[in-house]
């Protein structure tokens, strides 16, 4: 025990030697590093009446980015004086740090209320990912940039519609970009190019495949089966690809109806994927024989009822999906359990509109649409709730982000983060 202590302390030494500071459980992209809205912290969840004080609070005007974090910055893109920007918040005392415009901003004026008169619109989407010290985005008309995260200088820009022939879509891109190792990958929708990977370092395009339409969600990477994948849902449906090649591994056929904007979720073996506009979910079993992939179909449900997601995407745990499934009922839209082996809704409670979840090690953190941090015990026995604070004002359809015990949301007003370390 003795010696393991040492250990310990002299790795805390290295870390603080090592350009100062030791940052800890980076949340560096859009639904963490794993892509899956799961990390393996603790929070504390004995709140005072009335929920915990905010360490800070920041002006966040317009849009649904939602925060990533790392090197001791929170990073996301709002929308001012008719522009995107991305814009480095301090964060321990939310101080803007710099703010980069990078885009004309869309759909202004859409209302900033997460409530059943709800008129959508209010600018970017897309959320930036953060990686040694550099921050990526993708604006609305589909410009991947690279800034330096101290400073926001822009190291390089890709302009898709320009130079691998991208098409945007209806309400324009809203899709993150997605980090694994050296690669960055975005869906352009370029024919022969849809989907590209790219040194994040230089900008360069490492491969680039396919003829598809693109659509506002963003793809994945997990391990299925041994193998590591990117997936992307597109128009056709999920299209899985080998992250290092581009080569496609296997696709499942899903449909399309105005738009689809929730991300695929992996549970191991079996992928699920959902869209609003009548169109509802699904799940795909996936198969290898030799070196050869299959998505076959489980089931499928149709509508806008039992397990359509419109943007909200849900988490999974142990067999289960937990996250908000409705379609167009904000601010009243519920909160359910799912099978995901069957489709079955396991329980469901109303109250949350179209927010977003993600999970905490044994917690499930809902942001409701009207800015409510609700934490529940994610198990398919019952609604459990264990806490709940008002913790913005203003319209969260945006995912909420943790990192070192800090727990960052924003809405179409303000950002305000807190300390939920476990104690």
């Amino acid at each position: 025990m003795k010696k393991s202590r040492i250990s310990a302390a002299a790795i805390l030494l290295a870390c603080s030697l090592y350009q100062g500071v030791c940052y800890a459980a980076d949340w560096s992209e859009y639904r963490g590093p794993n892509h899956d809205g799961i990390t393996s912290e603790s929070i504390n969840t004995a709140w005072p009446q009335g929920g915990l004080k905010p360490l800070w609070t920041a002006p966040t005007p317009n849009g649904f980015s939602s925060f990533a974090v790392g090197g001791g910055e929170a990073f996301t893109i709002v929308g001012r004086d008719g522009k995107e920007e991305c814009i480095a918040l301090d964060g321990k005392t939310g101080k803007e740090l710099w703010s980069i415009p990078t885009d004309a901003m869309k759909y202004q004026g859409g209302g900033d209320s997460g409530t059943p008169d709800n008129k959508g619109g209010d600018g970017p989407r897309s959320t930036p990912a953060y990686a040694d010290g550099k921050v990526y985005g993708y604006t609305s008309d589909l410009v991947l940039y690279c800034l330096d995260a101290k400073t926001g200088r822009k190291d390089w820009i890709i302009d898709m519609e320009k130079e691998h022939g991208g098409k945007n879509i209806s309400w324009s891109n809203a899709s993150s970009p997605v980090i694994d190792g050296e690669l960055l990958f975005v869906a352009a929708g370029g024919p022969g190019q849809s989907f590209l990977g790219i040194d994040r370092k230089s900008g360069k395009v490492v491969w680039k495949s396919g003829t598809e339409s693109i659509t506002h969600a963003t793809p994945v990477v997990a391990d299925i089966l041994g193998t590591r994948q990117v997936i992307f849902f597109v128009q056709s449906g999920l299209v899985s690809l080998s992250p290092t090649t581009g080569k496609q591994l296997w696709k499942f056929p899903f449909k399309y109806s105005t738009s689809t904007a929730a991300s695929p979720v992996v549970c191991g073996d079996i992928v699920y994927c959902s869209a609003g506009y009548g169109v509802g979910g699904g799940a795909a079993k996936i198969t290898k024989s030799g070196s050869e992939f299959a998505a076959t179909e489980m089931w499928k449900i149709s509508g806008n009822g039992e397990v359509a997601n419109h943007w909200s995407t849900p988490v999974y745990k142990d067999g289960y999906l937990y996250g908000m499934f409705s379609f167009k009922r904000f601010g009243v839209g519920p909160l359910k359990c799912v099978e995901v082996a069957t489709g079955k809704v396991v329980w469901t409670k109303d109250g949350f509109g179209a927010g977003q979840v993600i999970m905490a090690k044994d917690k499930l953190i809902a942001l409701a649409d009207n800015g409510e941090v609700v934490i529940v015990d994610p198990t398919p026995d019952s609604y459990k709730e264990v806490a709940r604070m008002k913790a913005v004002s203003g319209k969260c359809w945006s995912t909420p982000a943790l990192s070192d015990g800090h727990l960052y949301v924003r809405s179409t007003k303000e950002a305000a983060c807190f300390d939920v370390s476990a104690k």
